[in-house]
């Protein structure tokens, strides 16, 4: 019963985010008086993540390593380059551009494992793009930050470095190193981690609503249409560097998923923490909209026919 209930609070995430982000516009106290356990949070959150990975998601890695080398490259300059341009393009102001290329700079989000495996994607490819762009996430969300957003505000780029280190890279293998040295004790409460760090990530996204309250009304247009504009197009080149490469059609819907779904909480958590509250709302908003086109788009794949092969299709 206890496991059902964390599956449905997990699958459901995008529901949650939407209902306490109203909560915390109306009523931000809670989640304000919070905000200095920002990071603990965060880091619990990839506790939970590298609990839930084992050494099988690391032998796909090695074993399909130059689909893994495009996937990655792809999601590093798609999506950071893709958001320079459109916040041009939409001339949102600095602290707003900040965000979008901060947001656009993240690694990809681990629920995209879950999204693909509904779309009938490549769920191995899918774990293995998500592991490889968290562990380059240290060098390169804060370096491709700073190359293209620190003429609008002030990147400090090795403070943000060493940030991602302690929130992500050390409590992930932390959350490993558990899973491997305790495989039997974790594995009896294993549905708990994913609803843990959903529940951080919640928590983050809402804080962002509660610190901008009075500046949503008069950004959040705007906001909106940049975000869902740099996660379509992050969606649709995915798919096209997929067919470009002649990989098969699961592995496209995955390059789609994975490139279009972005670890927003961590950009959200990285702008509260170094670009200013108003940096963090594109982040925050992007949580939102990519869980819900990535929805779309797997309940629509689901329902076509099992993919087709081609000949990149196997390793």
């Amino acid at each position: 019963m206890l496991n059902k209930a964390l599956a449905f609070y997990t699958k459901y995430f995008g529901l949650w985010v939407v209902a306490f982000g109203i909560l915390a516009y109306y009523a931000p106290g809670p989640f304000v008086a919070l905000k200095s356990y920002n990071k603990a949070f965060f880091a619990v959150t990839m506790f939970g993540i590298g609990a839930v990975l084992s050494i099988d998601d690391f032998r796909h890695i090695f074993k399909n390593p130059i689909i893994v080398f495009i996937g990655s490259t792809a999601q590093f300059t798609i999506m950071p380059f893709g958001a320079f341009v459109i916040a041009r393009i939409f001339g949102l102001p600095a602290e707003l551009t900040a965000g979008l290329i901060l947001t656009g700079s993240a690694p990809g989000a681990m629920a995209s494992n879950v999204t693909s495996y509904i779309a009938k994607a490549d769920v191995a490819y899918s774990v293995s793009l998500t592991t490889v762009s968290t562990l380059l996430c240290p060098l390169l969300t804060p370096g491709l930050t700073w190359l293209l957003a620190d003429s609008k505000i002030p990147v400090p780029f090795w403070k943000m470095v060493s940030d991602v280190l302690i929130m992500v890279i050390l409590p992930l293998f932390a959350g490993f190193a558990v899973r491997h040295y305790f495989k039997r004790q974790v594995e009896r409460i294993l549905p708990v981690f994913p609803a843990i760090s959903v529940t951080f990530i919640i928590f983050i996204c809402s804080l962002v609503i509660a610190l901008n309250r009075d500046y949503l009304p008069a950004a959040t247009g705007a906001v909106l249409a940049t975000v869902f504009t740099l996660n379509l197009f992050g969606m649709a080149s995915g798919y096209g560097v997929g067919a470009l490469f002649r990989m098969n059609t699961a592995r496209k819907r995955t390059l789609a998923i994975e490139i279009g779904m972005q670890n927003a909480g961590l950009g959200s958590a990285l702008a509260l923490e170094h670009l200013g509250p108003r940096a963090a709302v594109p982040a925050a908003f992007f949580v939102f909209v990519c869980i819900f086109t990535a929805a779309i788009a797997a309940a629509f794949w689901q329902r076509t026919p099992e993919p087709c092969i081609s000949k990149i299709s196997e390793p």
